[in-house]
């Protein structure tokens, strides 16, 4: 029932719906480029094949309870242009890790910004989480302007926490509570 409720978000720009491999040509453009493929920890999808394979890998987890996944719509277009997940769920502690990923050409036009909002919203809200929280390679700066413009804090880093290409990067840790009304 969850589920249903998260592929179903809507904000005034976005939308989520359910990830289906029929989609998978549209996704295979974001998931194909390097760039924005360099920091999400998914890796690159070299050919539509691989992207099918990862949708249904994305779609048997949230199958098994262990992750939500929702393709991100832009409204006015109809168009995919990112994915919206929840995941790393600790039941006991009440919390749960958030990542999205956007097609390049939709950087920077507040759509992540948007995407969390509806996430934080529904994390809170639907499934009384205490707290979310993100980790994000340093570098990827637009990504952490996305989470600090939706209310989470900078908890701490890891230095040099990932390998990318020959080259070390600091985790950043960001975290929202709920905040009780």
């Amino acid at each position: 029932m969850k589920q249903n409720i998260f592929h179903s978000l809507e904000g005034k720009n976005v939308s989520f719906k359910e990830l289906s491999t029929t989609d998978a040509e549209e996704i295979h453009q974001y998931a194909s480029d390097k760039e924005v493929s360099r920091f999400i920890g998914w890796r690159l999808m070299n050919s539509l094949q691989d992207t099918r394979e990862h949708i249904e890998t994305m779609v048997q987890r949230e199958a098994e309870g262990t992750h939500l996944y929702a393709s991100i719509v832009q409204k006015s277009t109809r168009e995919i242009i990112g994915t919206a997940m929840i995941f790393n769920f600790d039941h006991e502690a009440n919390k749960a890790e958030i990542g999205y990923v956007f097609h390049q050409d939709h950087w920077g036009k507040g759509y992540g910004t948007e995407c969390v909002s509806l996430m934080s919203v529904f994390a809170f809200e639907s499934l009384n989480l205490h707290k979310l929280y993100a980790s994000v390679v340093d570098a990827n700066v637009g990504s952490a302007r996305i989470l600090v413009k939706n209310g989470f804090e900078l908890e701490g880093e890891l230095r040099d926490h990932y390998f990318i290409e020959e080259t070390y990067f600091n985790a950043m840790l960001f975290g929202k509570i709920q905040t009780k009304k």
